[in-house]
């Protein structure tokens, strides 16, 4: 069963939908999401969020000045600042 991811800013919705592997820095240090992961709830570090599709396709957004959130397959990150890379 895929990932259901979220990605939203402030003020929009970044990207969402089905992957196999979410990797986000939080202060604590980088930590990378398969489904199945136990229930997480971290604080982002700006950087960047990189998610692997569940097509394979890859996804890079820098984020900063928010949480992430894990509970089941899904996967919600909410930050203040969050842009897709070109």
């Amino acid at each position: 069963m895929p990932l259901k991811v979220s990605l939203v800013s402030a003020d929009a919705e970044v990207w969402s939908g089905e992957a196999s592997l979410v990797v986000a820095k939080t202060i604590l240090g980088e930590i990378g999401f398969m489904p199945g992961h136990e229930p997480v709830l971290a604080i982002l570090a700006e950087g960047q969020v990189r998610i692997t599709e569940t097509s394979g396709g890859k996804v890079i957004a820098n984020a900063q000045d928010g949480f992430l959130s894990v509970e089941g397959d899904e996967v919600m990150i909410v930050a203040g600042n969050a842009a897709l890379v070109a």
